[in-house]
């Protein structure tokens, strides 16, 4: 099933709470939120109070993509704050089961995230504990960079495993995706797309929601 998950990363941050109802409004499945501590990555977003402040005003998913160093001491805090997914990076310095089950503890889903430079193989062992994995298509910590075409191969990967093993799990991809690269991700067995500018800056972005959504059909 397709879903388009705009990342606020690229959204007026002076208008977070409007901004979030004109995802909804515009018939994004999910809403995408991009957490980072200045250490994992060399750029600093917004943390958990943030999301709770905006969480009554839509009632949307809410996808928050974890991009910190020790994931396992926040999980409480996410899920508090409102998040239904919350996806942590394999390279992190948390016990990978570890945040897994925790995320799990409270009911929530669990993703994992590959930044480029990891192949496919490093999650294959996680493939029936989550619910999602997320392959970055761009080197993760600022938004409006260029989609990485080499990453089809990883997701192929993922999903060819996941098909192998009889599972039935999202695999999403986020950095530089747009109207063109959306249906490329899509073709090599993304269902989630995760899209900043493309949506944020258009003029319309519920005509931008649903052409991407189109785009990324494969049948």
């Amino acid at each position: 099933m397709i879903k388009i998950s705009p990342s606020v990363l690229a959204s007026d941050f002076s208008k977070l709470g409007a901004e979030a109802v004109r995802m909804q409004q515009g018939g994004a499945d999910w809403l995408h939120l991009d957490v980072m501590d200045g250490h994992f990555v060399p750029n600093i977003s917004f943390g958990a109070p943030i999301i709770k402040a905006i969480r009554p005003l839509v009632d949307m998913i809410f996808d928050v993509h974890l991009m910190i160093s020790e994931p396992l001491k926040y999980i409480d805090d996410f899920v508090s704050a409102g998040a239904d997914i919350i996806t942590f990076h394999y390279e992190s310095d948390s016990d990978v089961s570890e945040v897994i089950d925790k995320i799990h503890s409270f009911g929530k889903k669990a993703g994992i995230s590959l930044k480029p430079g990891t192949p496919a193989s490093a999650v294959f062992p996680y493939l029936d504990k989550v619910e999602m994995v997320l392959v970055m298509t761009v080197e993760p910590g600022f938004g409006g960079q260029s989609f990485m075409y080499d990453m089809m191969d990883k997701v192929s990967g993922v999903r060819n495993e996941a098909d192998r093993l009889g599972l039935s799990l999202d695999i999403q991809v986020d950095g530089g995706i747009n109207k063109e690269t959306v249906a490329v991700a899509a073709k090599a067995g993304a269902n989630v797309f995760v899209a900043g500018s493309a949506v944020f800056k258009a003029e319309n972005a519920a005509e931008m929601i649903e052409a991407l959504r189109q785009n990324a059909k494969t049948e």
